[in-house]
């Protein structure tokens, strides 16, 4: 996640308001979505740093771009930057929002390694198991196939791993073979 003071005071005061008319979750919904759109289309990297825009056509620009489509409450926060010259900003914006609602929730991400793509099913179970873990109510599961795990899953919650891969297993065991211990 992207740490940045500044963006985290934009991020809390939109939380607050958020949570405060019930839209946290819709809210998240928009900040994906403008930061999927800016992301393909390189507005606020490249458009945006363009030396002949102006702040009234930036303003424009994400009229058309996100009126009607995103909640206005995300428009105006992007005008605010706008007229602050903090669009750089939005990502990290982004993230700390999405932290603050995940929190708020009881939600943590995974990012489960696993040798093949795990099905629902699957997915469902690894989050039940890990949840209760890490003491969250609920986890989401981003997948990754990896070709190095050949069984087994390694489960990132924040900053703890739980290594249950074959390749660690036959560390371990490798570990305690060569130091002499058995069990």
């Amino acid at each position: 996640m992207m740490r940045h003071p500044i963006g985290v005071r934009y991020a809390t005061a939109l939380f607050e308001l958020a949570q405060e008319q019930g839209t946290l979750d819709t809210t998240l919904e928009d900040l994906d979505t403008v930061a999927q759109v800016t992301q393909d289309t390189n507005l606020l990297d490249e458009v945006f740093r363009h030396p002949k825009m102006t702040n009234i056509r930036k303003k424009e620009i994400l009229d058309q771009a996100f009126s009607g489509k995103v909640s206005q409450q995300v428009v105006n926060l992007l005008k605010v930057l706008v007229d602050n010259q903090r669009e750089s900003l939005f990502s990290a914006i982004a993230d700390n929002f999405k932290a603050l609602t995940y929190e708020a929730q009881g939600v943590a991400e995974a990012v489960v390694h696993s040798a093949k793509p795990l099905s629902e099913a699957e997915k469902n179970a690894v989050a039940d198991v890990f949840a209760k873990r890490s003491g969250k109510q609920k986890l989401t599961i981003h997948n990754i196939t990896d070709k190095d795990v050949i069984g087994g899953l390694r489960v990132r919650i924040g900053d703890t791993v739980y290594d249950g891969t074959v390749a660690n297993q036959l560390a371990r065991i490798h570990e305690r073979m060569t130091a002499g211990i058995s069990r």
